[in-house]
């Protein structure tokens, strides 16, 4: 299909230099971008996927008293580095 479209002259230049780059025509480098925005199929990557797994619990660690053993954890730490300034 034939149609006009007016560019803005930065986004003009970005297309024309990804043309050359690629060694595509401008239509091509244009047709991309716009499936690409669209939503459209991506040709150049895929997406990254990061398999998940179960880590469970170990019996008697309960997660809820997480945050007050880390304060303690940290108030400890610090008596120590205290305690070697004397």
């Amino acid at each position: 299909m034939r149609t006009t479209v007016t560019l803005d002259e930065d986004v003009a230049a970005a297309l024309q230099a990804l043309a050359r780059q690629r060694g595509l025509s401008f239509k091509d480098v244009l047709n991309t971008a716009l499936r690409s925005g669209l939503g459209g199929t991506r040709s150049e990557s895929t997406a990254y996927r990061l398999p998940s797994r179960a880590l469970g619990l170990r019996p008697g660690v309960d997660l809820d008293k997480a945050m007050q053993l880390d304060g303690s954890l940290d108030d400890d730490e610090i008596v120590r580095k205290l305690a070697l300034r004397k």
